[in-house]
């Protein structure tokens, strides 16, 4: 049997990957009168009087919505919101399971914009997070920014910053393994998506200089056509030194390249135009840009993919589950930028630097430690 075949075969057996577990027993009238009513007032006018208090009488101080609206989901795309329910139930067994965050997969059944927002906020009330998943872009990045704006609540949209601390994580270690400066790098960020817009943002703001994107047309400047709102504003930021042409005109002396795009579209040529002790992250799933094997015989020296087969594996699980957990305990309003960067080292610093090796340069997803020490960093800022 193919892991295809017994995905499906165990997703009938569960019959949906979540249930409902009372932590309240019923087992008496008096059981009865204290959970429910009439004892069930007295915390629900404690609330009315301090809003606050919800955090102490109910679920909200520890579940996270989990909000999608199925428009870009995995590598399957506009599949919609009924077909997206196995990943966002996958994200909340996540959720719990690496940070012991109580999560409840919400479809919405369109894919417009100001409803999407309006039906956000209305259901905030009964959550102390919201974690945005699977949204096309550009919707998302203005779906997110409006949320943060609207609701006192985290909100934060894990194909882009979960992606991003990640990638920064594994090129923090991957700079200490090559012996290279960020201020002397030139990285390519394949992919204009949400991903690869939040990516470049988080190595602009850690300090790389030259930062140049690209996507299925080759490099963006600021003389690209038919560049969406968010990608115009990145244009003004990125390519400094005004190139154009294709990712491989791009990759030629580059030192860092990070694929959030499609399968085999990075040949060995274009590793070998790199410069020397190249760093690559080819994170196309299930097929990367370049597979690690071929990337490292053209002289690649540090190869992240988003496999689990693979060495390095850049995997948001290590990132989002103690990010909520920390925002959680903390009664954070927002996930900043700090906040992110601090997750990133915090996610580099697991791996000592005894240990780092070309092969070995992030978390594993299973490491016990991660989530506390997530949680820490996110707690540290608020």
């Amino acid at each position: 049997m193919t892991n295809n075949e017994k995905a499906l075969q165990m997703h009938a057996e569960w019959n949906g990957k979540l249930e409902t577990v009372a932590k309240a027993h019923v087992n008496t009238r008096e059981d009865l009168a204290i959970a429910y009513t009439p004892g069930v007032a007295e915390p629900c006018k404690v609330i009315a009087k301090d809003p606050e208090a919800a955090y102490v009488y109910t679920q909200k101080a520890n579940t996270v919505a989990v909000v999608s609206d199925g428009s870009a989901v995995l590598g399957l795309g506009n599949i919609g919101a009924l077909a997206a329910m196995p990943v966002m139930e996958g994200k909340a067994v996540l959720f719990k399971e690496f940070g012991g965050v109580n999560a409840v997969p919400i479809c919405l059944d369109t894919q417009d914009t100001e409803e999407i927002i309006k039906t956000v906020v209305n259901i905030a009330p009964a959550f102390g997070g919201i974690n945005l998943e699977d949204i096309s872009a550009p919707r998302c990045f203005e779906i997110e920014e409006r949320l943060k704006e609207l609701l006192d609540i985290p909100v934060f949209h894990d194909d882009q910053h979960g992606t991003a601390i990640v990638v920064l994580a594994g090129i923090i270690n991957g700079l200490k393994v090559t012996g290279k400066k960020k201020e002397d790098c030139r990285v390519v960020v394949n992919g204009a998506g949400s991903a690869g817009v939040a990516i470049t943002k988080l190595l602009l703001k850690y300090g790389f200089i030259h930062v140049t994107m690209c996507d299925i047309s080759g490099i963006l400047g600021k003389d690209s056509k038919d560049l969406n709102w968010m990608q115009q504003k990145m244009v003004e930021l990125t390519n400094l030194e005004g190139k154009t042409g294709t990712l491989a005109d791009a990759l030629v002396g580059a030192d860092i390249f990070v694929g959030v795009s499609a399968p085999g579209i990075v040949s060995k040529e274009m590793v070998a135009s790199m410069n020397q002790d190249s760093i690559l992250f080819a994170m196309a799933n299930p097929v990367p840009e370049i597979m690690p094997d071929l990337a490292k015989e053209a002289g690649a020296r540090v190869v992240g993919t988003g496999r689990s087969d693979f060495p390095n594996q850049v995997n948001n699980v290590v990132a989002f589950p103690g990010i909520f957990k920390g925002a959680l305990e903390g009664r954070a309003t927002q996930i900043t930028e700090e906040m992110k960067l601090a997750t990133a080292h915090a996610i580099a610093g697991l791996v000592p630097d005894e240990e780092l090796s070309d092969v070995n340069i992030l978390p594993e997803a299973f490491d016990p430690r991660v989530a506390d020490v997530v949680s820490n960093a996110v707690k540290a800022l608020i």
